[in-house]
């Protein structure tokens, strides 16, 4: 169940395929069900967003930053897979690879609440979600 912010400038007029193009590249790799979406996505002004190169020697023209935020639990390379797809995707509606930037926050069960001020998860109302890695 992860929560996924996208910030994204004006200039994009493509909110809902890139939001769907991120949320369909998560439920490939995680296996999390297709109605286990929450997102925010914002448009902004281009100049409120600034993300420069991290010296690795490339420009970013249009950044769309993506910000996930999850139970902790999966691997390494099970995030490397997400972040391949998301990109992959990404680049089929028209964002360019090197302007994908991805910050992702792990956290445990007792860090969510769905509504009614409880954590579901630690109340019960909800089972904790596994992964696909645990089903191996």
């Amino acid at each position: 169940m992860p929560l996924v912010r996208i910030d994204h400038s004006r200039a994009r007029t493509n909110s809902t395929a890139i939001s769907d193009a991120i949320h369909r590249a998560i439920v490939a790799v995680y296996g999390i069900p297709e109605r286990d979406r929450f997102q925010v996505v914002t448009s902004r002004d281009a100049e409120t967003i600034v993300a420069e190169d991290a010296g690795l020697g490339f420009e970013r023209t249009d950044p769309v930053i993506i910000q996930i935020f999850t139970q902790r639990g999966r691997s390494d390379e099970t995030k490397q897979a997400l972040f391949k797809e998301i990109a992959r995707r990404l680049e089929s509606v028209g964002v360019a690879g090197e302007d994908v930037f991805i910050g992702y926050v792990e956290n445990g069960p007792q860090d969510w609440s769905f509504g009614f001020g409880r954590a579901q998860y630690v109340t019960g109302e909800l089972a904790v979600p596994s992964s696909k890695e645990d089903a191996r």
